[in-house]
């Protein structure tokens, strides 16, 4: 029997029913004591009992972090202000159906600020903390923080099969050289049947390296197997298991054939020369002649500036016919480069090259080679560092690999006019490397000179602010030393050969100590030091500036203002060249780079065809760097072609990955091996295109790369879990092309604002 609800309610009394209970009278000391708690989106709907449950090795609750593992920011970020027109600047304007509520999740804007910076030179924290556990090194303290020693598990086979049997006929092995200590399998059919994981069904279940190759390198291992093998009747009467090569298929030729043949791939090092490199066996003949330069007269010269005496020696060289001597003895110390910039063979930026800037982890051959394909006119390889180039460590030299379509020479509209510029010669992907020591970075440079011949520059990153390669020395610290930034510019235009060297570099490394106009002018003009040698400017066909300091990071929106300013200077130094320079810092044109022009590119927060086209008219940039725009919806550089929003559907962006998942097992092999590098790659990549928003669903236009949205949810199912940032929805969509992951397959997502799968979440449509 139900009562009215403003009556009060009578308990029943589990002694005697017949006998109500009723709630005493409210004293002013009871009376809203322990109010209903109205339930806020940033409530968790676990508790922390059962957080520490789940994980018994946090020592602090996820809202009481130390400082420390928190993102330090001296200004706070641009969220959450109101800004004209009914936005809320730092937060994405959705159209009202498409809105929801979430109960129970991490919803706060703060928290949504994404650490972007985390993965850069992440591979190379992940290699210091395995080369510490291989040599049996205990660290000190436990690691804190993000993306330390992540740990992706292992996708392998339960056991392996033996290479001598793996690509030949079963009755026909090679001969393993192990013999029967050998811990390999060597039964074919027991393989197939007890140890490799059934055949994936995807791509029609046809294996994508032996649609493109005509013949799987992987053999039996990989998995799509049964697509390229068959049995076949020997002579006597016997069942054989066969590899099946496909008929009239015409293969790449770029790199030749040989053991080191990779189809349309190109800059591939061989096993031999990687060998001779660990051995020291590969000379270096530019760079040793080059250092002993330095040795011999670089210290005095580059220290000129800091003694008085020294510029006295300049100053009064009419007065003192000693200074006059001494100084033409250094100078004669000076010896011509076997190279000068002016040489080189000469480049173009503009208008139609988009570029893609070099991004650590995720900017791999297969994910260049789908950004090429969508307009993207210059990519870069991911950072490598120049001491394991030097040694012949595989995995650096695995970044110098380029695919076929990165060799073509980039849009040239034949406006404006450059003279000497050959575009056939021209190639779209250059390597960018990393240093802390002139003679490291000397070396480095003449090998991947000597080895790699489709280069189109090789760039020097002196913009990562990561911690690691920063305190080495290397990266945005270089920014601190301008005279050795400018000596080892120097060098590398001098052994590079014909290939033209190039530079990235930041505003600075702290908030509002920009110091990038000072390092531009000295680049273009040469330091005071390098003009009492006679060695001139530093010779760099084109800078890129990064529009952030270090300190910055990503948590404030790049300053396309400054980087305006710095166009500006190198502006009018193509225009009027020495007319602007100082009369003791003359431009030898013989050390200005291919036609006497310095290419200058802006970098930060372009997201869209709109931001390209701005940043052209008004900083007046050559072209513009897209990073985290292109990761996030890689078809930027058909909007920029287009000149046009796209609004791609969830087909369409589902069938981009499809082909991004091809690109990679093509790169990577369609073995187990093979496919559990390509998930772990497909995985980082989409932790950045979840971001994505369609434009569809967006009430106010252009989208900001720093914004982020509300909870939302697509126009279908498909969209819906395209956007979701939860990784267990990653692998799910990975799951789409690559099957189940392997039982021993692990990810863990970089960011903290999507690393939340094991919590609760209450969906309430709104």
């Amino acid at each position: 029997m139900s009562m009215p609800s403003d009556a009060p309610q009578a308990s029943l009394n589990p002694l005697d029913p017949a006998a109500p209970l009723h709630d005493s009278p409210q004293s002013p000391k009871t009376q809203n004591a322990h109010p209903q708690a109205i339930p806020l989106e940033t409530d968790s709907a676990v508790t922390k009992a059962e957080k520490y449950e789940r994980h018994p090795d946090a020592s602090v609750a996820e809202g009481d972090e130390p400082s420390s593992k928190r993102i330090k920011l001296d200004v706070e970020p641009d969220i959450i202000t109101s800004v004209p027109g009914g936005r809320q600047k730092g937060v994405v304007s959705i159209k009202a159906e498409f809105l929801v509520n979430v109960l129970g999740a991490r919803n706060d804007r703060r928290r949504a600020i994404v650490d972007d910076d985390a993965a850069e030179a992440l591979p190379h924290l992940d290699q210091r903390d395995q080369a510490d556990s291989r040599s049996g090194k205990r660290k000190k303290e436990k690691n804190r923080g993000q993306n330390k020693s992540r740990n992706f598990g292992t996708s392998r086979d339960e056991r392996g099969l033996c290479q001598s049997r793996a690509n030949y006929p079963e009755f026909s092995p090679a001969k393993c050289q192990y013999g029967d200590s050998c811990k390999f399998e060597h039964d074919l059919r027991k393989y197939l049947k007890d140890w490799k994981r059934e055949d994936l069904k995807t791509f029609e279940g046809e294996c994508p390296i032996w649609a493109l190759k005509g013949k799987c390198d992987s053999g039996f291992k990989c998995r799509f197997a049964g697509s390229h093998m068959k049995e076949q009747e020997t002579s006597d009467g016997k069942q054989e298991l066969v590899l099946v090569e496909k008929e009239g298929h015409a293969r790449s030729m770029l790199n030749g054939e040989g053991e080191e043949h990779e189809a349309g791939i190109v800059n591939v090092i061989t096993t031999q020369a990687k060998a001779d490199l660990l051995k020291r066996k590969t000379p270096t003949p530019k760079a040793d002649e080059y250092a002993a330069f330095l040795d011999k007269s670089g210290k005095e010269v580059l220290e000129r500036s800091e003694h008085p005496s020294s510029k006295d020696l300049v100053k009064n060289v009419d007065e003192n016919a000693n200074g006059n001597d001494s100084v033409q003895d250094i100078r004669a110390q000076y010896t011509e480069p076997p190279f000068l910039p002016s040489e080189k063979r000469r480049i173009y930026f503009g208008p139609e090259t988009p570029v893609l800037a070099p991004l650590t982890t995720q900017g791999n051959l297969p994910f260049r080679r789908l950004c090429v394909a969508m307009g993207a006119q210059v990519t870069y390889s991911e950072m490598a560092m120049s001491m394991p180039l030097i040694q012949g460590q595989r995995s650096e030299w695995a970044l110098m690999k380029a695919h076929e379509s990165e060799t073509r020479p980039p849009r040239y509209l034949g406006s404006p006019i450059v003279a000497d510029y050959d575009n056939s010669r021209d190639f779209r992907f250059g390597a960018q490397i990393a240093g802390n020591k002139a003679l490291q970075v000397l070396k480095a440079t003449e090998i991947i000179h000597s080895l790699c011949p489709h280069l189109r520059v090789i760039d020097l990153n002196c913009g990562c602010p990561i911690d690691l390669v920063y305190r080495q020395g290397a990266g945005s610290a270089l920014l601190d030393n301008q005279s050795k930034l400018e000596k080892i510019l120097r060098g590398m235009n001098a052994v590079s050969g014909e290939i033209p060297i190039t530079v990235k570099i930041r505003m600075g490394t702290r908030d509002g100590k920009p110091n990038a106009v000072k390092l531009i002018n000295r680049l273009v003009y040469g330091g005071s030091e390098a003009s009492e040698l006679g060695g001139g400017a530093s010779g760099i066909a084109a800078i890129t500036l990064h529009g952030r300091s270090r300190q910055q990071r990503y948590t404030r929106s790049a300053d396309w203002e400054y980087i305006s300013d710095c166009a500006a200077l190198i502006k009018c130094h193509n225009e009027h060249g020495n007319e602007l320079a100082d009369t003791n810092q003359e431009v030898d044109a013989r050390y200005q780079p291919a036609g006497g022009k310095v290419y200058f590119i802006g970098n930060g927060d372009c997201y869209s065809h709109a931001d390209y086209n701005r940043h052209l008219s008004e900083a007046k940039v050559d072209s513009v760097m897209v990073a985290r725009g292109a990761l996030i919806k890689p078809w930027i550089f058909e909007e920029i072609e287009q000149g046009q929003y796209l609004d791609k559907s969830a087909t369409e962006r589902l069938a981009i990955i499809e082909q991004y998942v091809r690109y990679g097992l093509e790169a990577w092999g369609s073995d187990e091996m093979g496919v559990g590098t390509t998930r772990r790659f497909l995985l980082e990549w989409l932790s950045f295109a979840c971001r994505y928003v369609p434009v569809g669903i967006m009430e106010h236009l252009p989208p900001n790369l720093q914004d982020r949205p509300p909870a939302w949810r697509g126009r279908n199912e498909l969209e819906t879990l395209l956007g979701s940032d939860n990784y267990l929805d990653w692998i799910k969509i990975s799951e789409m092309f690559l099957g189940p992951a392997h039982k021993d397959f692990k990810f863990v997502p970089k960011h903290k604002s999507s690393s939340y799968g094991g919590e609760d979440m209450t969906v309430v449509e709104g």
